[in-house]
């Protein structure tokens, strides 16, 4: 029979090619006559490029000078595709994996380099560009990117504004660019929270890219006047309130507000680049995974999503999984988890689960 095997990454020990090779040596251990059909996922977030780079052939990788979330310059990717479109991963620029803990300041950050890898892109002339958002270390809703591609935030003196997330307060009115990008934008996102309020990008995400309590509500009323500023400024607003608007600090309400993007689940677009939908066509059996299966994976996140598409053509779906939160394997017919030695015996583990779950997810009489 065919298996389709479309892991996610497991965060911290294997990246979604490796934990994809992994099940497949697992299957093959049960199952050796088996087709197997292995399609590497994610959602937007880190490492996205990668994922799609080995996927699709024809792709070509560009390299970059672009500021990191600090200022500082780095080097970052971005892809062009054999389609014609352009696909940017903004933890490329402004991840927080880029920063020593040291160095995370979410009231001083900027996504100042997606906007140049925005340019970048639209200079290559994509006939659209398709941006991953997530691992941001970013909470200034766009703010900087805006800056990179020619809008001016002035304060009430006319002065120009700096880049940073606590800067954005000061915001009295946005001039735009003379010329727009001219790109259609679509924003990959892997959350669906919304820019501002208790789920919004502050109180949900800055604590975990570095923000104490003091910074909280300096984030907050920063990214309101940015929000209330643009969407006064700017035509097609308003966008605070969008699913996905307060991805990667805000950076999804930003793309919305400054470039026109429209708003997509990120394993979705995705797995449109990589072709899941056709990979999953005769498929009897499909496995994912990732690190951690929990409340959060029902909102869109990889396994979610590639459980719903297995289901939709009529296949079993199974997930093998670092840990495993009660009640979240509603909806897959069998879950393995790795347990307590996933973070020193990872690739091992997957095997061997995916091994068992070949035992249990064929058809009878497969």
């Amino acid at each position: 029979m065919k298996v389709v095997l479309a892991p996610y990454k497991f965060a911290g020990t294997l990246s979604a090619a490796e934990a994809a090779e992994a099940m497949a040596r697992g299957w093959r251990r049960a199952r050796a006559n088996d087709e197997i059909v292995v399609t590497p996922m994610a959602d937007g977030g880190e490492g996205t490029l990668g994922v799609v780079q080995a996927a699709v052939v024809g792709c070509v990788r560009h390299v970059v000078e672009v500021a990191d979330a600090s200022g500082r310059a780095v080097s970052a990717a971005w892809l062009s595709l054999p389609d014609g479109r352009a696909l940017v991963e903004a933890a490329q620029a402004c991840g927080l994996s880029r920063l020593d803990p040291a160095d995370r300041n979410p009231r001083l950050s900027t996504s100042y380099g997606v906007g140049q890898l925005l340019r970048a892109a639209a200079g290559d002339r994509a006939r659209e560009i398709v941006v991953g958002l997530g691992g941001s270390a970013t909470v200034d809703g766009g703010a900087g990117m805006a800056l990179a591609l020619g809008y001016r935030l002035l304060r009430a003196d006319g002065n120009g504004l700096k880049v940073g997330a606590q800067f954005a307060a000061e915001i009295d009115r946005i001039e735009p660019p003379p010329a727009a990008l001219g790109v259609p934008v679509v924003a990959a996102v892997d959350v669906s929270n919304p820019l501002l309020g208790d789920l919004g990008a502050v109180a949900t995400f800055a604590p975990q890219k570095g923000a104490g309590p003091h910074d909280l509500p300096v984030l907050e009323s920063a990214l309101t006047t940015l929000a209330d500023v643009a969407e006064r400024d700017l035509p097609g607003g308003p966008w605070r309130d969008l699913p996905g608007a307060g991805a990667a600090g805000g950076l999804g309400f930003g793309l919305a507000a400054f470039t026109g993007a429209s708003l997509a689940g990120g394993a979705a677009a995705v797995a449109g680049l990589v072709g899941l939908g056709a990979a999953l066509r005769g498929a009897a059996a499909v496995v994912t995974g990732e690190g951690s299966l929990d409340a959060q994976t029902a909102q869109g996140k990889v396994p979610a999503y590639v459980a719903a598409c297995a289901r939709a053509v009529g296949a079993r779906v199974g997930a093998v999984v670092g840990r495993l939160s009660d009640g979240a394997d509603a909806g897959f017919d069998a879950v393995e988890a790795l347990g307590r030695d996933g973070l020193v015996r990872a690739t091992q583990l997957v095997e061997e689960r995916t091994a068992a779950l070949a035992a249990r997810l064929p058809p009878d009489g497969s």
